[in-house]
């Protein structure tokens, strides 16, 4: 997709359908198309105003509302003005302004649109096997259609893509309302029987119609040599650039790109390419699928029906036999083959039975209980809830623990306590537990840029002289370092 100024800009165009008189808007744009397509272009304000006169919702319309309104929609670049100046008699008359009004090119087809819109749910849509068999008269065609004149190798290809058009529009349109919910709903309605084998009827048609058809358009589509559409698309570019266009600029590069771009998508449509799969199988794949999607429903829908009646006479048919039965024995061979399995499940293992005769039966045997674990990765065994634990004990025990360990390292720093400071210099041999005290209180405050911390009790100290650059030797029961000489002092 190439990122243009076309496609990128407001379409203003279109205003007029959302606008606050979108009801006048669209009478008076609607009766202009209407004139359009009966060959009169251009129209004057008083004929637009007798012609919306003659509806009752329009009974109180006024002159000067058709004038503002036809101003609107020649802002909005919907109507292109022209003053009329031939029964001018006067300059008065000619002040006054009397226009005549003609419809853009973009309302002409925003109109057609509409109409398209107001019409998609009476029109209705449908696979047609026909086309298909039109592509491939007009695909035969192809190897000597580039001898032809420039008019004639043109309405061949406008034929060729109006029916490539219509055919990949409407098999889009009929499956896309095939799949809808509310035809989900109605398929599994019991009306759906009615119209259940037309349906189905219609899309074998359209899917034997594909079979015939699509493997020789296919074969005509790869077998075409490159020389032969390159003279093709050549001789439609040359026949664009003869139409006399008065208002629009001829690119022949554009043209010539766009002929082309409309052959890969019928190219890519019967024989796709070597990365994805033709559309057209798709289309197979697609609509067989709603054949047996209909058949499921249908047959869903015929057992609910008749599921009830079939199962009644069955019981009574088993109960009649059950009362021939003359005793129990007999009774029970019969409930093993009205209820039990066809193909009973043989477990083998060491169990273990209370007797070793062959004529006991399973009803003078008592049951045995097998834990079976299914065969899926995300089964997990149930482990056994278990309840809280109390561990306050433990808790009480540790908080106690702690606050024994830190009296007792307080009063082993207070031991090495001068003056309320604490010098590196000075001190003795310490242990390694008062070192590392020692050594994180230091770090923490030369974090701080005021030398300031605070330990584990909340007192407060500083280093005195943080910027000191004399060294000391600092002597530990596991060893001695070198570090500058501090002094801690707390407030």
């Amino acid at each position: 997709m190439h990122i243009t100024d076309k496609l990128v800009k407001p379409i203003t165009e279109t205003a007029y359908l959302t606008a606050e008189n979108v009801k006048r808007y669209r009478m008076i744009l609607r009766y202009f198309y209407m004139q359009h397509e009966r060959i009169k272009y251009w129209l004057d304000q008083d004929e637009i105003f007798q012609a919306l006169q003659k509806y009752e919702e329009f009974s109180d319309y006024t002159m000067e509302q058709c004038r503002q309104d036809l101003n609107a929609l020649v802002n909005w670049k919907n109507l292109i003005p022209v003053q009329d100046t031939k029964k001018v008699n006067s300059v008065e008359a000619f002040k006054n302004r009397q226009f005549r009004y003609q419809l853009t090119e973009y309302t002409v087809e925003i109109e057609r649109m509409t109409i398209r819109l107001e019409n998609l749910f009476i029109e209705g849509t449908s696979l047609e096997p026909t086309l298909l068999e039109r592509i491939k008269n007009e695909m035969q065609k192809i190897k000597t259609i580039g001898g032809d004149t420039l008019m004639h190798v043109h309405t061949w290809w406008e034929d060729l893509n109006n029916d490539f058009k219509r055919l990949n529009q409407n098999y889009q349109d009929y499956m896309r309302s095939l799949n809808s919910a509310k035809a989900e709903e109605l398929m599994k309605s019991a009306e759906f029987l009615i119209y259940k084998d037309n349906l189905i009827e219609y899309l074998r048609s359209f899917i034997k119609g594909l079979q015939l058809n699509v493997g020789t358009i296919e074969r005509l589509i790869v077998d075409t040599a490159d020389e032969t559409l390159e003279a093709i698309f050549q001789k439609v570019t040359d026949y664009e650039m003869t139409i006399p266009r008065m208002d629009v600029e001829v690119n022949e590069k554009s043209i010539y790109e766009n002929i082309k771009g409309r052959w890969k998508s019928i190219k890519d449509w019967f024989a796709g390419d070597s990365t994805r799969e033709s559309e057209a199988n798709r289309l197979f794949d697609m609509t067989n699928e709603n054949i047996r999607k209909i058949t499921r429903y249908a047959t869903r829908i015929s057992e609910q029906f008749t599921m009830g009646a079939n199962r009644k006479e069955e019981y009574k048919k088993i109960a009649e036999i059950f009362l021939k039965c003359t005793d129990i024995k007999e009774a029970h061979k019969l409930a093993s083959m009205v209820f039990g399995v066809e193909k009973p499940l043989h477990l083998k293992g060491e169990l273990v039975r209370e007797t070793d005769s062959i004529n006991s039966g399973v009803y003078e045997e008592k049951g045995i209980e097998l834990s079976i674990k299914p065969k899926v990765r995300a089964y997990g065994e149930k482990v056994p809830r278990s309840h809280i634990r109390d561990y306050s004990v433990e808790k009480e025990k540790a908080a106690k623990e702690a606050i024994e360990k830190s009296e007792k390292e307080k009063k082993m720093i207070e031991g090495y306590m001068v003056d309320g400071k604490i010098s590196f210099e000075t001190l003795p041999v310490i242990e390694p537990e008062v070192r590392n005290i020692l050594l994180r209180w230091l770090s923490k405050a030369l974090e701080h840029k005021d030398g300031k911390g605070k330990t584990e009790e909340g007192h407060v100290y500083q280093i005195v002289n943080r910027e000191e650059k004399k060294y000391c030797v600092l002597n530990c029961q596991d060893g001695v370092f070198e570090m500058p000489a501090f002094v801690l002092w707390f407030e």
